[in-house]
C-alpha cells in the first residue's frame, strides 16, 4: 500500500525533497547521517523503541525545559514515531513504512535487525529497491564485526589518541568531539547519496555501510602518510602540524591565536607582520623542511614575539599582510562570531512545545534547492498517529496498535501521565 506523501513533501525544503527515510538510529552516528538527509530536504521518520526512545532524550543536564538539549540538537526536522518492535503489531507497521520508503538508516548492534526480521538481505528481496545503510563500531566484515563500537574506542584504535596531545611522551588524550561518531554520519549520508543516484539510473537499491573505525581512519590521512611512507609512528605534537611549520598556534599577551604561516610566501610574510624579517635568513629556519626539524626552536622563537603584544594587535597585523590566522574562540564565542552568524550556522527553530529553540543550521549551502531548519525535534511518539494515517491505518486501527502495546503516540502518553 502506497502511502500519501504529499503532505509530509509539501513542508520540505531542500534538494532531497520527496525522499523518504526510515530513520532506526540513536544517538550520534545515526542520528547525524539522519538529520544531514534531513536537513537537506528528505522527509526522516525516527523510529523510537518503547518505553525509554533514543538515549539522548536520557543525556542531561543540559535540558531546555523538560526536553534533552542532546536529542533536541541532534533530532531537529525529524518526524518522530515509538514502535515496540518485539510485538506482531509494532513489526506489521514498520514493515508497511518500509514498502513506501526510499532510504532504511540503521545502527543496531551486530545481528540485531536480522534477528528481529529486517536484515538486508531479507528486505532485498521484497523490496529490491529499498538502500540500506547500516552503521556499526567495525563494519560488517573483518574479526571485529561483531563486537560494539564506541567513539572512545575507534579514536584510540585507529591511532587518533596516539599523536594527539600536548607533547610526545604525554597519555594518550582524546579529541574533545566525537569525531568518529559525526564522520561516520557524514560518511553515510555520501554513500547514500552515492547509492540514491545508481537507483536513479538503474533502479536499484543495495546496502551501503561504513563504521565508527573507518571514519576515525580517514581522519588519520596526514598522520597515516607518515607512518607509511616513512615506517614511523607519529607522536602529539600539541597544535602543530606534521608536515608543515609555523602551523599552530601561539600565545599572545592576553590570549591565543593561530598562524598559517607554513609555505615561503606565507611564512616571509609572516616575519614582516612580527617585524622579525632577519628570522628569513637563519639557517634553521630557510626551508619548510629547515623549519620542521628545528621546530622546538621555531616555536620558542616565534612565542617570545607573538608575547610582546595582544591577540587583536597580531590578528590585525597577519590579516593586513593577507596571512591565514584567527581567534582561538571558546564556543561561546565561536557560537556568536559575526561569520557563523552571517552563515546561518546558529538558527532558531520551533518546537512543538518549547517554543523557539535555537540550533546549528545546515552547513551545506544551495543556490537552487536550499534547505531549511524547518521543525524541532519531535516529543516523544509526536507523530506516531500522523504516520500511520499517512500510511493507511484507520482510527480504529491505530487505537488497537495502541491497545497491544506496539505503537505510542504522544496523545496516548499525555494522558496516561494525567490519569
Amino acid at each position: 500500500m502506497q502511502s500519501d506523501r504529499s503532505q509530509s513533501t509539501s513542508r520540505r525544503a531542500g534538494p532531497l525533497a520527496g525522499l523518504r527515510v526510515i530513520d532506526l538510529t540513536h544517538v550520534m552516528a545515526g542520528p547525524t547521517c539522519t538529520l544531514m538527509l534531513a536537513d537537506m530536504g528528505a522527509d526522516v521518520i525516527k523510529i523510537e523503541k518503547w518505553p525509554n526512545g533514543d538515549d539522548t532524550r536520557h543525556s542531561v543536564p543540559p535540558k531546555i525545559g523538560d526536553e534533552a538539549a542532546s536529542f533536541l540538537m541532534m533530532n531537529r526536522n525529524k518526524r518522530g514515531i515509538v514502535l515496540d518492535l518485539k510485538t506482531d503489531g509494532g513489526k506489521a507497521v514498520l514493515r508497511r513504512l518500509i514498502a513506501d520508503a526510499d532510504v532504511l538508516v540503521e545502527n543496531f548492534a551486530p545481528g540485531a535487525m536480522e534477528r528481529l526480521g529486517f536484515g538486508y538481505e531479507e528486505l532485498h528481496e521484497t523490496f529490491p529497491a529499498l538502500i540500506y545503510c547500516s552503521l556499526s563500531g567495525f563494519g560488517r566484515t573483518g574479526p571485529y564485526k561483531h563486537r560494539r563500537g564506541f567513539d572512545l574506542v575507534a579514536q584510540a584504535m585507529s591511532g587518533i589518541m596516539s599523536f594527539t596531545g600536548e607533547r610526545p611522551d604525554g597519555p594518550p588524550v582524546k579529541c574533545g568531539p566525537p569525531l568518529s561518531d559525526i564522520t561516520a554520519g557524514l560518511l553515510a549520508s555520501m554513500g547514500i547519496l552515492a547509492a540514491y543516484t545508481h537507483r536513479l539510473k538503474t533502479g536499484e537499491g543495495q546496502w551501503v555501510e561504513t563504521s565508527l573505525f573507518e571514519a576515525a581512519l580517514v581522519q588519520t590521512y596526514w598522520q597515516s602518510t607518515i607512518a607509511l611512507a616513512a615506517g614511523t609512528a607519529p607522536r602529539a605534537m600539541g597544535s602543530a602540524h606534521p608536515l608543515n611549520a609555523p602551523y599552530q598556534a601561539f600565545e599572545a599577551s592576553d590570549g591565543w591565536l593561530v598562524v598559517g604561516g607554513a609555505n615561503k610566501k606565507h611564512w616571509l610574510l609572516m616575519l614582516e607582520a612580527l617585524g622579525a624579517s632577519e628570522l628569513a635568513a637563519d639557517p634553521r629556519f630557510v626551508t619548510g623542511a629547515d623549519r620542521m626539524a628545528n621546530l622546538k626552536e621555531l616555536e620558542a622563537v616565534l612565542s617570545e614575539r607573538f608575547r610582546t603584544r595582544t591577540r587583536a594587535h597580531w590578528l590585525a597585523a597577519l590579516d593586513e599582510k593577507g596571512v591565514p590566522c584567527g581567534p582561538v574562540h571558546d564556543m561561546l564565542e565561536a557560537l556568536s562570531d559575526p561569520q557563523t552568524l552571517a552563515r546561518e550556522m546558529v538558527v532558531e527553530v520551533e518546537h512543538s512545545t518549547l517554543g523557539p529553540v535555537k540550533t546549528i543550521g545546515l552547513p551545506v549551502k544551495f543556490s537552487g534547492t536550499p534547505g531549511k531548519v524547518a521543525s524541532g525535534a519531535p516529543v516523544y511518539g509526536e507523530h506516531t498517529r500522523e504516520v500511520l494515517a499517512e500510511h493507511g491505518f484507520d482510527t480504529a486501527q491505530i487505537e488497537a496498535l495502541e491497545k497491544e502495546g506496539a505503537i505510542v503516540s504522544a496523545s496516548r502518553e499525555r494522558k496516561e501521565r494525567v490519569a
